[in-house]
């Protein structure tokens, strides 16, 4: 089992599928309100949801409204399980991270994202600053 140590922002843990956003990524116009799918159309997830994942994605950007968006997204039961990021949060995600109680981490190694690709199974454990995942072993070309 690999892992990273990462900084506590939102306290909690989770689990599930990684959703790897190698650039910024903002709450309020990237996503749907009401499903969870990533609308932006420069984003390489366009079409995937945020529902249960793990959303790793380098920085957030935007507005104060990201705090709403979030909020929104678990009344819809279409949030993520974790948000995980490279650089600092900003407060207004943060924010939005706290009163919905979703667990969050920063810090993240920039190697993270190059290794890890979408749909691995990943733990974030933010009351002890790590992320790990087991790696898909590969014998003639299929997983094991």
């Amino acid at each position: 089992m690999n892992k990273y140590k990462v900084r506590k922002v939102v306290r909690g843990t989770a689990s599930g599928e990684a959703l790897i956003c190698p650039e910024s990524f903002s709450f309020l116009g990237d996503v749907d309100l009401e499903t969870g799918e990533i609308i932006a159309p420069s984003n390489p997830n366009k079409g995937k949801t945020l529902k249960g994942k793990i959303l790793v994605f380098k920085e957030s950007k935007g507005s104060s409204g990201g705090c709403v968006v979030l909020m929104t997204l678990v009344k819809k039961h279409a949030a993520p399980a974790a948000l995980v990021t490279i650089k600092a949060p900003d407060y207004n995600l943060t924010e939005g991270a706290i009163l919905s109680k979703i667990p969050f981490v920063c810090d993240l190694s920039p190697k993270f994202i190059s290794e890890i690709p979408t749909g691995t199974h990943i733990r974030v454990d933010a009351d002890k600053g790590i992320i790990s995942y087991t790696p898909l072993r590969f014998a003639s070309g299929t997983p094991e």
